[in-house]
């Protein structure tokens, strides 16, 4: 079977914490590229979810699975836990552009931690927040919904800003990940993949309803496939 030029990576946030471990490895198992790891604090976005145990105590499971910890700092002042979640096992560590106010000094601080360094940008901030550190990062993070809270509605006009940062990305030769995260599902994989993502972010349509983990997340990968024609 042909290469799926998009890495899927299912959100702990929407797993079920009375039975974590379980839920991650049915998705290691489904086929899971990367382990989203969202962390909120409560200021940066209304919502607190959890601090460094959790990818501390996931680790395990991942690196014997051999896959990545994605982990998503939606907290302000990243720079002061940058060291902290590095150490719990982060293989990128994402932080917001509206959150840091020296964003090269930031992204350099993950580097220099041997770790991928990601920005990501909220619904209403513009692709220009990002233009001038695009030399410097791995991943550019783009939300699909207004971050805090999981089983939100994909905002459609994001489908555009995905394609924009796309051909950004390809004027500046860069290959950072383009990463899509909020309300993806198999219903619109595909459009977004399409725009010129290369990495879903997918929560409640992973560990949300009646289905097994591993059945959501080869629906989503065969819609991706179909546009592909692979």
């Amino acid at each position: 079977m042909a290469h799926l030029p998009v890495k899927i990576a299912p959100s702990i946030l929407a797993a079920d914490f009375t039975r974590l471990g379980e839920h991650i490895s049915e998705a290691i198992v489904g086929g899971a590229d990367w382990l989203h790891v969202d962390v909120m604090d409560g200021r940066f976005v209304p919502n607190i979810s959890f601090g460094v145990m959790i990818p501390q105590a996931i680790r395990p499971l991942a690196d014997a699975a051999n896959v990545p910890l994605d982990v998503h700092l939606m907290i302000e002042e990243p720079d002061r836990y940058l060291t902290q979640f590095a150490g719990a096992g982060a293989a990128r560590l994402t932080v917001h552009a509206e959150a840091t106010r020296h964003l090269h000094r930031t992204v350099q601080a993950i580097k220099e931690l041997g770790v991928k360094a990601g920005v990501a940008l909220n619904p209403a901030t513009s692709l220009t927040a990002v233009e001038e550190i695009l030399p410097d990062v791995d991943l550019v993070l783009v939300m699909t919904v207004n971050p805090g809270f999981g089983g939100q509605q994909y905002i459609p006009q994001s489908t555009d800003k995905v394609r924009r940062l796309r051909q950004l990305l390809t004027q500046r030769r860069s290959n950072a990940w383009l990463q899509v995260d909020g309300g993806i599902s198999a219903k619109n994989a595909a459009e977004v993949a399409v725009a010129g993502a290369t990495s879903l972010v997918a929560g409640s349509a992973v560990f949300g309803g009646e289905k097994p983990v591993a059945e959501n997340i080869a629906e989503i990968k065969n819609h991706v496939r179909t546009a592909f024609s692979i």
